[in-house]
């Protein structure tokens, strides 16, 4: 009876342990999934010039933009965020006119999938409001679309697949990570302006590659002796996309109108902190500005690019 006792207390106890150990587990990898969610948005941007090679000249062109994660908690592998998204771009005019602002604001919701931030892999759905700020007729008199004050609205939803990889640390501390969206966007499932209609990229295919560097910096400082920071030192982006819905004129394997493509690098020097300096290279098929979407163009940007990157220090013990 003794036996049959200790035994049965064994096994609750291995199962109590076991359990916390799932449930610990379970709660590290939510609060280390907010921080992936964070570093895997879009980067802000400040880009003097523009895009050299658009149609229009610009003085500079910059986006802002961010995650506020209103649901992020280690309870949860659900996080939800609230993303405004404003770009601008200043034309080389006497009043440096910016004309037709880009606003978006959506949220994303988030789903952890996996409980290892080494190997993740999670879902995420977005829904995006997009528009100008304008209220004129989006045609002129000719019929032609007016890209000066014409009004451009749209809504949609953006439903990814994102995964990636992080490499051991090396012998100086450094180490990559390797990371992968795979998506598709909506619009028609909501209201948009009628003009749009002339040709835009409705149903949109989507993947981003993005391969990622971390530094340890500031080696055994002696205001902190016994810490070490790392840093993101540098990233590559992928970023392409292809329409798939119906185009006038326009077949499916035309990928003059319907490929945009952009590779940008970013580079971080030991003594920047949370600021890369840019440079990029893409073709926009479609201008994703706004009411410029029947321009395509080859282009290049150079500036500064920041977002949510990791910079963090540990114990030389950890």
């Amino acid at each position: 009876m003794t036996k049959t006792f200790f035994t049965l207390l064994t096994c609750l106890c291995l199962r109590s342990f076991a359990q916390d150990s799932v449930a610990l587990k379970r709660e590290f990898a939510n609060k280390e999934y907010i921080h992936l969610y964070k570093e895997n948005a879009d980067l802000a941007y400040t880009a003097p010039g523009g895009e050299l090679g658009a149609p229009s000249k610009y003085a500079i062109n910059g986006r802002l933009t961010t995650a506020y994660v209103l649901l992020g908690s280690y309870k949860s592998p659900i996080a939800f965020s609230v993303i405004p998204d404003f770009t601008v771009r200043v034309r080389t005019e006497f009043s440096a006119a910016v004309r037709t602002p880009s606003y978006r604001l959506g949220g994303a919701l988030y789903v952890r999938l996996n409980p290892d931030p080494e190997h993740y892999k999670y879902g995420e759905l977005a829904f995006t409001h997009h528009s100008n700020g304008q209220d004129a007729s989006p045609y002129n008199p000719d019929g032609t679309i007016n890209t000066r004050t014409g009004n451009f609205n749209a809504n949609y939803l953006t439903l990814s697949y994102r995964f990636g990889d992080l490499t051991p640390a090396n012998a100086d501390g450094s180490y990559y990570s390797f990371n992968h969206r795979a998506g598709l966007q909506w619009y028609k499932f909501f209201r948009y302006e009628p003009a749009l209609n002339e040709g835009f990229g409705f149903t949109r295919v989507l993947y981003n590659f993005s391969w990622r560097k971390y530094d340890e910096i500031e080696k055994k400082a002696k205001y902190k002796p016994k810490v070490k920071t790392e840093k993101e030192t540098w990233r590559l982006n992928t970023e392409l996309s292809y329409a798939v819905n119906k185009i006038p004129s326009k077949n499916l394997v035309n990928a003059q109108k319907r490929l945009n493509a952009e590779i940008n690098f970013n580079y971080s020097f030991p003594f920047m902190h949370n600021v890369f300096l840019m440079a990029a290279v893409g073709y926009y098929g479609e201008d994703n500005y706004n009411i410029y979407f029947q321009d395509h163009y080859g282009y290049v940007r150079f500036g500064l690019s920041s977002g949510f990157l990791r910079n963090r220090s540990r114990h030389y013990d950890n």
